[in-house]
């Protein structure tokens, strides 16, 4: 009764209910009594299984100020997310929850950034804002509720994607990343689990705990100077001067996330967070054509100029993601389609690549047009993975951390990425080995042979 959820009446109809089934529930003997009753209340539709556990559990609140909790969503780090509904006027809403146990100056103030943030973003791409309040000391923020599953869960159930069906959700998250980046706002935590897919096909941008301000306003976000993000999908520039936040931070994660859409991987898989840090910094993905045989040159030349090295040769807007992506995004969606419904054509036939590139590790197959490494050395080569990584389990190669939708940013943020500080330069190396073994023997059959004239030009 305390907890609300109940009236007396509703509570006196499911004890009759119950003393009426009597010994017809053989089963439900061996249960103790307020479990039995609770599952009465669930049978009878007045509580769902959520709400009849924490009961069970003894939590007596359901409410923030006029939000009533019905579900619980997700729980990570910084918080908890869960789905409500507004006493008045019954829309179903999420709410992400700052406890009390996390309620330091330092992570009230990041979770007010994060409202701030949010009260500034508008877009159709982009999970919206609709009020924040404190109740007993508890912070709150409340969004839209987005029906459906996040990118990973959909390619964990499903599996790696088609290009149209990854271009469309990619496009669409690259809209709401734009519309951020035009209002000052940097991401920093592009990936999977924060792309939610709707049962429709339309596709929103969530979780901006990590968002900070671009440009003149970077010095006052409380993260400044720090990595922040999942270890999964830093850039390389990222990690190499966190104090300068730029777009081109969310474009490379972005393609990362495009990445594991079409492969069902991470483009560095296992390993230590540390090792991942290097590895974004110094290393190139195993070709997603190792992966994925249908991706064709144009696919990968596109992916390859999201996830470059360094940001001059990087993809420089959201936009021209957008735009780069059109041939497959305007074809319909194959993962949204009835099993029985025809796919859309490949428009890879018709999109030309304007160059090539090795930002991957060459696949072993052949290219549309290429050799059979497929592609021309204009980006940086980089020692290969191993290919004990390729064929591994299921889940082999995705994430080291667990993932919900509109999860807190803590959740897959892993702290050892905000431990790391910019990581020490790597040692010149002036010889390679292989040089010096090629070099040596070189030089010195050329020192004999000019002994050797030297002695015949002497009397």
């Amino acid at each position: 009764m305390a907890s609300g959820l109940l009236t007396q009446d509703q509570l006196d109809e499911a004890l009759v209910a119950l003393r009426a089934a009597g010994s017809d529930s053989v089963s439900a003997e061996a249960l103790p009594r307020d479990e039995q009753l609770a599952r009465k209340l669930v049978e009878t539709g007045r509580l769902n299984l959520w709400q009849s556990k924490q009961l069970l559990e003894g939590r007596t609140k359901f409410n923030l100020g006029p939000y009533w909790m019905v579900d619980s969503i997700g729980r990570g780090g910084m918080g908890q997310v869960f789905k409500a509904q507004h006493e008045v006027l019954r829309r179903v809403v999420a709410v992400k929850v700052l406890p009390r146990s996390k309620s330091t100056p330092a992570s009230v103030a990041n979770f007010m950034q994060e409202i701030r943030a949010l009260a500034r973003l508008d877009h159709p791409n982009l999970v919206r804002a609709l009020d924040a309040g404190e109740d007993g000391n508890v912070y709150y923020l409340v969004t839209e509720y987005v029906p459906g599953t996040d990118l990973r869960k959909l390619v964990r159930r499903n599996g790696a994607m088609s290009p149209e069906a990854a271009a469309s959700v990619i496009s669409q998250a690259a809209a709401g990343l734009d519309h951020a980046h035009r209002q000052g706002l940097v991401h920093r935590d592009v990936k999977p689990g924060n792309v939610l897919v709707t049962p429709d096909g339309h596709v929103k941008l969530s979780d901006l705990g990590l968002a900070g301000p671009l440009g003149g306003d970077a010095e006052a976000d409380s993260r400044f100077g720090k990595i922040v993000g999942t270890a999964d999908y830093l850039s390389p520039d990222h990690i190499q001067a966190p104090w300068n936040p730029t777009p081109a931070w969310d474009i490379y994660s972005l393609g990362c996330t495009l990445y594991y859409a079409v492969t069902g991987k991470v483009p560095f898989p296992g390993g230590s967070t540390a090792d991942k840090v290097r590895a974004h910094r110094e290393l190139r993905p195993l070709d997603p054509r190792r992966l994925n045989p249908s991706l064709t040159a144009p696919f990968v030349e596109l992916l390859a100029d999201m996830m470059a090295k360094e940001p001059v040769e990087r993809i420089r807007t959201a936009k021209e993601v957008i735009a780069r992506l059109a041939p497959w995004a305007d074809t319909p969606t194959p993962m949204l389609v009835a099993d029985d419904e025809p796919q859309g054509p490949s428009p890879e036939s018709s999109a030309a690549p304007t160059r090539r590139s090795t930002a991957f590790l060459s696949s072993g197959v052949p290219s549309v047009g290429g050799d059979a490494s497929g592609l021309d050395d204009t980006k940086s080569s980089f020692p290969e993975i191993p290919e004990a990584i390729v064929g591994q389990g299921e889940h082999s190669g995705e994430f080291s951390e667990t993932t919900h939708p509109l999860a807190s940013a803590g959740q897959e943020t892993s702290s050892a990425v905000d431990r790391i500080g910019d990581p020490p330069a790597q040692p010149l190396v002036i010889f390679h080995p292989l040089v010096v073994l090629v070099l040596l023997p070189v030089s010195l059959v050329g020192l004999v042979m000019l002994s050797w004239w030297v002695s015949q030009l002497l009397p």
